[in-house]
């Protein structure tokens, strides 16, 4: 999955010039917190709702972008994965990336783009179930085989270790009925631990 996939393409922008008034406007106009700074297609800066919190004070929103923007932003390419960009946003703990190609503003990517993202990949908002199972001997294989032999498409699977040291596997599926699949996993030796249908 990649970032030209899920950014926003339509991207409101400011002038270095503007003052910090007008971005403020912007961002309540569009119901955004980021807009990049930029001059002739070229992005020079970036501001944010948090970076222009101390300039809002009367004396203060007369002033240009270019005096309190976040002058060499952190950027990401268009052809770079999802998975890269959220990296990056958690590393800094930022909300927003700019998207550059060949030195232009093409884009923004958010954290809401790519939870986004996320949750088309992961399936949760499709009809779906989900088995929980904490395979005998690790043997996630032989769950599969079973879930596919009663006719479970299988949309994502994710893993976490529970307090005991074991792996538990979400295994999510095109909706499907679970007592079935359950029983014969549980009489190989497979432990379920939820089944959501």
């Amino acid at each position: 999955m990649k970032v030209k996939n899920w950014m926003v393409t339509d991207v409101i922008t400011v002038g270095p010039e503007n003052t910090v008034e007008d971005a403020i406007q912007l961002m309540k106009k569009h119901y955004i917190r980021h807009l990049p700074v930029v001059d002739n297609g070229r992005l020079v800066g970036f501001v944010t709702e948090s970076n222009l919190r101390p300039y809002l004070y009367p004396d203060k929103l007369k002033l240009p972008l270019k005096e309190v923007m976040i002058l060499n932003p952190i950027t990401i390419d268009p052809e770079a994965s999802i998975d890269e960009a959220a990296k990056i946003i958690y590393k800094y703990k930022i909300g927003g990336i700019p998207v550059i190609s060949q030195g232009k503003l093409v884009g923004i990517i958010t954290v809401t783009d790519i939870l986004e993202a996320f949750i088309e990949l992961m399936g949760i908002l499709k009809a779906s179930s989900r088995i929980d199972v904490v395979p005998k001997n690790d043997n996630l294989d032989e769950v599969l085989e079973v879930i596919k032999k009663e006719g479970g498409k299988i949309i994502s699977i994710g893993m976490d270790v529970n307090i005991n040291g074991e792996k538990v596997y979400f295994i999510r599926l095109e909706k499907i009925g679970l007592e079935k699949i359950a029983s014969d996993l549980e009489v190989m030796g497979h432990k379920i631990v939820a089944m959501i249908e």
